[in-house]
């Protein structure tokens, strides 16, 4: 007598027909977008991971989810870059590897930094993140104080000429020459 997980394991192991095959792409394409949102090529890297998926396959449910609308790279980085800042102070060269990780070509990254940044200038940022650092940790108070700040602020992601002017602001007459 055959048990029923015996059966599933043979079904398994045999070839999908392509329509089955590609429903089971576009499923697990939806599945994944309806978790997070993801750029096109992220969404295609975890689409060909999967059993079943062929570079056609995967094309054609990229193909198809462009068209509905699903998936639409320059949205994607406009959100996800206003979203980490409306989260917590960013600079510019932190959100764009962050998008570079995420797999956005550089013309559309940069684009929506720029909207981004336009929207909310990185000189406000900077300031909002100075603001919850002393906050938390109070002014700078000797040069290793300020060399701390100055690499916080650094890995945020912000230019280090801006982060220089604003620290030695800051710390202006608390930090020794």
């Amino acid at each position: 007598m055959r048990r029923p997980q015996s059966k599933r394991k043979d079904e398994e192991s045999l070839p999908l027909d392509p329509a089955k095959a590609r429903e089971r792409v576009f499923q697990r394409a939806a599945k994944l977008l309806a978790a997070k949102q993801r750029s096109v090529e992220e969404l295609r890297e975890r689409l060909l991971a999967g059993r079943g998926a062929t570079k056609t396959n995967v094309e054609e449910v990229i193909a198809r989810l462009r068209e509905y609308g699903y998936l639409d790279d320059a949205k994607f980085a406009q959100s996800y870059a206003s979203l980490r800042l409306r989260e917590r102070p960013l600079g510019r060269r932190r959100l764009q590897r962050d998008l570079w990780l995420k797999k956005v070509d550089k013309e559309t990254a940069e684009s929506a930094l720029d909207e981004v940044f336009e929207a909310t200038p990185e000189t406000d940022l900077i300031d909002r993140a100075i603001a919850k650092r002393v906050r938390l940790r109070g002014k700078p108070k000797s040069r290793e104080e300020a060399k701390k700040l100055f690499d916080h602020l650094l890995r945020q992601g912000f230019a280090f000429e801006l982060v220089s002017e604003k620290v030695r602001a800051v710390s202006k007459g608390d930090v020794e020459d």
